[in-house]
C-alpha cells in the first residue's frame, strides 16, 4: 500500500521546477519528489539531491516508465522552451518542445489516474490583450508560435478533463525571475540576460525604445501558490494568472538592475552602458490581473523588484562562467533580427539528452 504521496516535476532543473522541488522538500517532507529534465535549458546542479531525478527527453524517451515505477499522484508540468520572440524562427522545435511533449504528459496522466495536472502556461496566450490588460476571462489571441503552442496545450488539457476526467489547474505565470534562473540563454529571461552581459563586459541591450511595460514576479512569491494549485479544491479546473503586480517599463527595470549591480550607488548607474537594438515584434504592454490568484491560491506580492534582483545578483556572481547558449542554425533565417544573426562562433543547438534515471 502506498503511504507517501509522490509528485512529478518536469523541467526540474529549470527555475520553476528546481525551486518548487526545493520548497516541497523543505516544507512538505511527506511527499516524494520525482523530476524529469533533459538539461537542455537547465542544469544538474540546480536539482536537489533528494529529488529522484531522471534525465530524459519528454518526446523521445519512455516517460511511461516513470509513472509506473513511482506511482505518480500529482504532476507539475513546467518543461518548456519559453522564448516568445524567437519562436517564429524555430517553429517546429517550438511545437515539438511545448505541444508534443505536453500531449505525452497528458496521456500518461490519464493512463495512471493522476489526481491533478498543474500546467504552467504563459501570458503569451493573450496576445495584445484588451488595451494591454490580461484577464483570465477574456478571449485568447496569441501573436507568436510560443503563445499558440501554450494555448493549444491549455485547450487539450480541458478536452482531457471533459472526455477522460483529468483534473487540472492551469497557471499563467509572468516574467518570473530569481535564484537558479538560466542567465546564459541569449533569447529569454531579460533580467538574467542583463546580468550575464554585465559580467561579460557587454552593454545591457534593450529592444526598441524601452517603453514597453511588464510586471515582474519573484520566484519566492510564487512557490507556495503553485503548490496550492495542486491541492486546493477550488483550484480544480481553473486558469489563473500568477505573479507580481509591480509594473515598470523595460527602461525602468534596466535601471533597477544597474542600481543593484552598482551596489546601490546611484552614481554608478551611468557607468554601466546600455545599447538600444531594433524593435522586436512583441506585445507593447502587459498588465495581468492578479485578483484570482489572491482569492484562490493565496498569492501575496511581498518581494520588490529591487529586493528580488539583489538576491539574484548575489547568487549570479557565485556562478561559473558557463558557455552561452546560441542557436547554431535557425529553422528560418528570413526576417531574423540583426542582434540574433549568428556569428557562427561558439554556438550550439540544443543537445539531445541521453536517458538516465533513478530507480527505487
Amino acid at each position: 500500500m502506498q503511504m507517501n504521496k509522490t509528485v512529478l516535476i518536469t523541467g526540474v532543473a529549470g527555475l520553476l521546477g528546481s525551486r518548487l522541488a526545493d520548497w516541497i522538500i523543505e516544507n512538505k517532507p511527506e511527499y516524494t519528489v520525482v523530476g524529469i529534465d533533459d538539461l537542455s535549458g537547465g542544469f544538474k546542479e540546480n536539482v536537489n539531491p533528494k529529488v529522484k531525478f531522471w534525465q530524459m527527453n519528454l518526446i523521445e524517451h519512455p516517460i511511461e516508465n516513470i509513472f509506473e515505477v513511482h506511482k505518480i499522484d500529482y504532476v507539475f508540468h513546467f518543461a518548456a522552451y519559453a522564448a516568445e520572440g524567437l519562436s517564429p524562427f524555430i517553429r517546429t522545435y517550438n511545437y515539438d518542445n511545448n505541444l508534443k511533449s505536453t500531449a505525452r504528459i497528458i496521456n500518461e496522466c490519464i493512463k495512471h489516474d493522476v489526481k491533478r495536472l498543474i500546467f504552467t502556461s504563459t501570458l503569451a496566450v493573450y496576445g495584445h490583450g484588451k488595451g494591454g490588460l490580461f484577464d483570465e476571462n477574456q478571449q485568447q489571441s496569441p501573436i507568436d508560435p510560443y503563445g499558440v503552442a501554450k494555448y493549444a496545450c491549455e485547450m487539450d488539457i480541458q478536452i482531457a478533463n471533459e472526455q477522460h476526467g483529468l483534473d487540472y489547474c492551469i497557471i499563467r505565470p509572468h516574467n518570473v525571475y530569481g535564484i537558479k534562473q538560466n542567465i546564459w540563454d541569449k533569447y529569454r529571461n531579460v533580467l538574467g540576460i542583463w546580468m550575464y552581459q554585465y559580467m561579460n563586459d557587454m552593454p545591457l541591450t534593450i529592444f526598441g525604445d524601452g517603453s514597453q511595460r511588464r510586471a515582474w514576479s519573484s520566484i519566492d512569491d510564487c512557490l507556495e501558490p503553485m503548490w496550492k494549485a495542486a491541492f486546493i479544491p477550488k483550484a480544480s479546473k481553473e486558469i489563473i494568472n500568477l505573479g507580481g503586480i509591480e509594473f515598470t517599463t523595460i527602461n525602468e527595470a534596466c535601471r533597477v538592475v544597474r542600481e543593484v549591480i552598482g551596489g546601490g550607488d546611484v552614481n554608478r548607474i551611468e557607468e554601466i552602458p546600455v545599447a538600444y537594438e531594433e524593435a522586436r515584434y512583441e506585445v507593447k504592454n502587459a498588465y495581468p490581473t492578479w485578483r484570482k490568484s489572491e482569492l484562490i491560491l493565496g498569492f501575496e506580492h511581498t518581494t520588490s523588484l529591487k529586493d528580488g534582483l539583489t538576491e539574484m545578483w548575489k547568487w549570479a556572481q557565485t556562478q561559473p562562467n558557463r558557455e552561452r547558449f546560441v542557436w547554431k542554425n535557425y529553422e528560418l533565417e528570413k526576417g531574423i533580427y540583426s542582434f540574433w544573426k549568428n556569428d557562427k562562433s561558439n554556438n550550439t543547438n540544443l543537445p539531445k539528452s541521453e536517458v538516465s534515471g533513478y530507480l527505487s
